[in-house]
């Protein structure tokens, strides 16, 4: 059989086509990298830390891609990355101290585990409700292809810490002003929860960045990803220095995901944003059933259920990349049957 990269032809498509698919989720939601590849590849059979290094290195070339392209449309606030950067690296620190002392008293897998799976179902099912309450829970209500965002509704959580005006005062993308040491507040919070639960923490940051600092969706997207840029760079950097990185995984999935990432980076400027949230949410639901399962299949030594946990995410990634495909297609088609009545008239 044919070979490139020293892959067959066939696994070789089959990563092209797989780095198309998470490249929609990163570009989409700014997170679903690691989330996805790392876990594929591990049942897959490759080693565990060729595993991470290739899902990290295969992260870091996702977030640069899909990172421009939200700098070209805007929704990129480089001065609330570049402090959430510093307060999330500061609450990591912390975060490991307490995963290390869960470790010395032999509890920290199960904390950890139930932790993660309440965490990724509890944020998946508030966003969605939120989302579905519309206008109620102060979501955004507006046609994103046709508003600025600066018309975005601010979440009632974020207005309130808004509200503490102790200078001194940022000002950030969406025409408001945040407290510098809130904004601090917020990532050294879900930096601490990232490094104990060892995650990147994009499922929490790009939620905490709308919802607690009233950041619009697509800027949270589009800020989340420029802070991934430098946390998957310095990981992968670590460990291709110690050769753990196979560029022969790497470089079909970036090759997928460069298109499949600009794909979803664009719809976020096209699909409504509650719609976003949606998606979003439900993503995060049926991962945390993933992770549930793969959890009580280690404890009831029956590894099929790894399997099985690999096919909801990569069911649910399937799902929802297709969701937001077509939305995006619908948005277009839409726009272009308006322009058209108001060239008819």
């Amino acid at each position: 059989m044919m070979e490139v990269l020293g892959m067959s032809v066939t696994l070789l498509v089959t990563f092209v086509g797989f780095g198309v698919l998470i490249g929609i989720l990163f570009g989409f939601f700014g997170m679903g990298g690691s989330f996805l590849v790392t876990p594929a590849l591990l049942v897959m059979g490759y080693k565990t830390d060729v595993a991470v290094a290739s899902g990290l290195a295969f992260v870091f070339g996702t977030s640069v891609i899909a990172t421009l392209k939200h700098r070209d449309l805007g929704q990129v606030d480089y001065k609330l990355g570049v402090l959430m950067i510093a307060g999330t690296t500061a609450g990591i620190e912390v975060g490991k101290l307490g995963l290390e002392y869960l470790q010395h008293i032999g509890v920290a897998d199960t904390v950890v585990s139930i932790a993660y799976v309440l965490l990724l179902g509890g944020i998946g099912a508030f966003v969605t409700r939120e989302a579905l309450k519309g206008d109620d829970g102060g979501g955004i209500d507006h046609d994103a292809a046709d508003a600025d965002v600066d018309d975005a509704e601010i979440p009632e959580i974020a207005q309130k810490i808004q509200s503490y005006r102790i200078p001194p005062m940022m000002s950030l993308k969406g025409g408001f002003k945040a407290s510098l040491w809130m904004i601090l507040l917020v990532a050294f919070a879900t930096g601490l929860l990232s490094g104990f639960l060892g995650v990147g923490g994009g499922f929490i940051r790009m939620p905490a960045l709308f919802y607690l600092i009233g950041v619009p969706v697509p800027v949270a997207v589009g800020t989340d990803l420029f802070e991934i840029v430098f946390s998957g760079g310095i990981g992968s950097f670590l460990y291709a220095q110690s050769g753990a990185v196979d560029l022969s995984i790497v470089l079909p999935l970036l090759a997928g995901s460069a298109a499949g990432a600009r794909v979803g980076a664009t719809a976020t400027s096209l699909v409504n944003e509650d719609d976003i949230k949606v998606y979003f949410g439900v993503m995060l639901v049926l991962g945390a059933v993933a992770v549930a399962v793969r959890k009580i299949g280690g404890v009831v030594e029956l590894p099929v259920l790894d399997t099985v946990s690999l096919l909801i995410i990569l069911g649910a990634a399937l799902l929802v990349s297709g969701a937001v495909s077509l939305s995006a297609i619908r948005e277009l088609r839409e726009a272009d049957r308006d322009r058209s009545v108001a060239a008819d008239v």
